[in-house]
């Protein structure tokens, strides 16, 4: 009983702070999203309108669109991440001359402020500015312009988040791959398997966990991303790469609409955590009926 309550007393700093921070921000957004409010109109109150905001929604074209390019952005960039951190931290499994400066060269972008890569990336990717539609322009003949082109925008934004994030996705599966057990691998050596083969059996089972929570990670942050894009093309051209958090920033603070930006966000948060258990519940519906079996 004792050990119990000295338990509950060293949480609880952390249960105040994620209840003042997290709790009641989001009971104060669920009531914000259920009303019409506009804190500069001629009438400043906050007045309920049930479920009107959320009616708009559905039949708001420019709210539809940021949604299907936030869910093809994430798509592209997550997915890549996933695949290029899992072949880098099998690089990294292995002893190469300069291996050290590779890996702490490779975690730098981690340290740096996604308003800052938005920034660094503006100035490499600037029509007469910086190298690299120069080069593209030079080597294969490409004209490069995110500011009139919206693919080149949406593909500039794509490969800039994979640049910024996939240390984070290398670190996590360099540690799941340091942790896995020899034996497994030993024993599918005896038995005459090959890479392909080890690798589907073997070392994909195994890292599933820690693919799964990588995922999570990256699809959240990937789904809420505003500055680094803010700052790479502000939305453009025209709604191109206008993702769900700069679309909602646009209704809040420009426009001063607080109720329809808190529908629109209470509704992305809900379609976060539906994908996420639903894939979830995929991988482990799959696992559940492979044991079965």
């Amino acid at each position: 009983m004792r050990s119990s309550t000295i338990g509950w007393l060293m949480l609880a700093p952390t249960l105040v702070i994620l209840f003042v921070f997290g709790v009641l921000p989001f009971i104060y957004v669920m009531v914000i999203a259920f009303s019409q409010w506009n804190s500069f109109a001629a009438d400043p109150t906050m007045q309920f309108n049930g479920v009107e905001n959320f009616r708009r929604l559905v039949f708001d074209p420019q709210f539809l669109k940021s949604l299907w390019v936030t869910l093809k952005f994430a798509l592209f960039a997550v997915s890549s991440q996933i695949i290029l951190g899992y072949l880098l931290a099998q690089l990294f499994m292995r002893d190469f001359p300069g291996k050290g400066l590779f890996r702490t060269i490779h975690t730098l972008p981690l340290v740096v402020a996604p308003i800052a890569v938005g920034a660094t990336w503006r100035l490499l990717i600037t029509p007469g500015l910086g190298p690299v539609p120069y080069l593209l322009r030079s080597w294969f003949g490409i004209d490069f312009n995110i500011g009139r082109y919206a693919d080149h925008a949406f593909y500039a934004t794509v490969v800039m988040d994979i640049w910024h994030w996939t240390p984070l996705v290398t670190l996590t599966m360099l540690a799941a791959l340091s942790s896995l057990p020899k034996e497994p691998f030993e024993q599918a050596q005896i038995d005459g398997a090959n890479r392909l083969q080890m690798f589907w059996h073997v070392t994909l089972p195994m890292l599933k966990p820690t693919i799964l929570a990588t995922l999570f990670i990256r699809l959240m942050d990937a789904l809420r991303t505003v500055d680094e894009i803010w700052m790479l093309t502000g939305g453009g051209p025209g709604a191109a790469t206008r993702y769900i958090g700069l679309h909602i920033w646009r209704v809040v603070f420009p426009k001063t609409d607080y109720g329809y930006g808190g529908a629109m966000s209470v509704l992305v948060l809900y379609l976060t955590i539906v994908m996420c258990w639903a894939l979830y519940a995929g991988l482990v519906a799959r696992r559940d009926l492979r044991r079965s079996n």
